[in-house]
């Protein structure tokens, strides 16, 4: 049975989606999901110096990569749209205009000229800098007198007297005091909603439960809480949670790397290893596990085990992370992501068999796709350079005569190679030279790859074939 549990991600579209908005979007998902609710996607497009649809929505395909699928939004069906703030504006003057008529809000004329001043002069005398009430009391003419210059009012809330107090899910109480606030602005004077005023009539319109967002709206809910008060609306459950900071505790900027999905996913991150990676940041599951599925994720996810404190950004444990899901990935879907990395280092004309077995063969030791050109280089004829160890390997009187008795064991052998036939005839080899172990093993494996390290040498030969290993271990003889 369907839920009531209803939350929402609320991005403004102005550039790809961050980390920060991801893990938000990732808390609200897991906790719709795990509730057997509703996960609303609405966009707060009211900045129009800032919003466009094309990061609207480079916004919505970061989302449908990490599969954070919604279920409400403004691709998909729901009762509650639009589920664009732009095309919601007759709603947001329809609550102020009952807020006005109630004698709740007031149509203020201040400019910005005379606001500014008036905040110098308080910050000049140690008072908090709030609204004097300069138009609370108007009278119909003095509106008419305002309006006749040519002024175009903003409409405010009369502030109240009392303190607020909001219970956190994750922080508990909350108090807020009356002194912190002036009357402050719910409509701007070209018509537009302040984001305050928009964020409540949706939440409250579109039946929102809870709200789960980054702390740094924490100070806006003392302006919220009062909106819903006067306009007579329930409000939700709210739920901050930490930001997430570098390991150095400052604030996470582009400065130490990426910092959006897009960037990850053009570095080779796989949603999943993304995905579990976000929700280690501020949360932890009661058994204490981290390498988990979105299944798993959903099953165990809890608010209660949300932290307060802030959650430092770790590179190397996102790798760790992703590299477990490159591993667990099926290797057929793993093929269709990783081929535009290798692809993209030149390396074309691999059939898909071939590099299966291949990326199958290396995953184990690469954390982000794009990593696995690197990895796979042994592949790629043009692209194999001899490393200076493997270059002394093969300078070596020994590690040249096995190399030399290697070539001259294919060249007899007549088939096509295979992983067991191979190292029968290495082991073959070393038996007549008398050389076994690394003596054997590594002056080869430079021969092959130009390296020292890598996957089983009997793997690396089938997918090369007889044609190239017998060309390879030529070449590096005479090199």
């Amino acid at each position: 049975m369907k839920s009531s549990v209803r939350v929402r991600f609320a991005p403004s579209p102005s550039g790809h989606l961050h980390v920060g908005g991801a893990r938000t979007a990732l808390f609200n998902y897991l906790f719709a999901k795990q509730r057997g609710g509703s996960f609303v996607l609405r966009v707060e497009d009211t900045d129009l110096a800032r919003s466009t649809r094309e990061s609207e929505e480079a916004v919505l395909e970061d989302l449908r990569w990490l599969g954070l699928h919604w279920d409400e939004g403004p691709d998909a069906a729901g009762d509650f749209g639009p589920y664009r703030q732009s095309e919601r504006l007759s709603l947001y003057r329809e609550h102020a205009d009952g807020l006005l008529a109630t004698g709740k809000a007031f149509l203020c004329y201040c400019s910005d000229e005379e606001l500014a001043a008036k905040r110098k002069a308080a910050r000049a005398e140690g008072r908090i800098p709030q609204y004097d009430g300069t138009c609370r009391h108007l009278d119909d003419r003095g509106r008419r007198e305002r309006e006749d210059r040519g002024l175009r009012p903003v409409v405010r809330l009369l502030a109240p007297t009392r303190d607020v107090e909001v219970t956190d899910l994750v922080r508990g109480p909350v108090m807020f005091r009356k002194e912190m606030l002036g009357d402050f602005i719910l409509m701007r004077s070209d018509g537009r909603p302040t984001y305050n005023f928009a964020v409540v009539v949706d939440d409250a319109l579109m039946k929102i439960t809870h709200v789960i967002r980054a702390e740094e709206h924490l100070p806006n809910t003392m302006r919220q809480a009062i909106i819903y008060g006067v306009l007579g609306f329930e409000p939700p459950s709210f739920a901050h949670v930490s930001l997430i900071v570098d390991k150095d505790r400052s604030k996470l900027s582009k400065r130490r790397g990426a910092t959006s999905v897009a960037e990850f996913r053009e570095q080779g991150y796989l949603p999943g290893g993304l995905v579990n990676y976000l929700a280690l940041l501020g949360w932890a599951p009661q058994a204490g596990e981290e390498l988990m599925s979105r299944d798993q994720l959903i099953e165990r996810f809890d608010l209660d085990r949300v932290s307060a404190s802030a959650a430092a950004f770790d590179e190397d444990k996102l790798d760790w992370v992703n590299g477990h899901h490159i591993r667990e990935e099926p290797l057929g879907a793993l093929l269709a992501v990783a081929r535009p990395f290798v692809e993209a280092a030149g390396m074309l004309g691999i059939d898909d068999r071939r590099l299966e077995a291949a990326v199958g063969l290396v995953r184990d030791g690469v954390a982000r796709l794009a990593d696995l050109p690197r990895a796979l280089a042994f592949l790629d004829d043009g692209a194999r350079v001899i490393e200076d160890e493997a270059r002394s390997l093969l300078e070596d009187e020994t590690g040249a005569s096995v190399v030399r008795a290697l070539l001259a064991a294919v060249e007899n052998g007549g088939t096509e190679i295979e992983a067991g036939s191979f190292k029968a005839l290495l082991s073959d080899v070393g038996k007549r030279l008398d050389v076994k172990g690394k003596a054997l093993f590594m002056p080869v494996r430079a021969a092959l790859t130009g390296t020292t390290h890598g996957p089983a040498l009997g793997e690396i030969a089938a997918l090369l074939g007889r044609d190239r290993v017998r060309r390879r271990l030529a070449d590096a003889l005479a090199a």
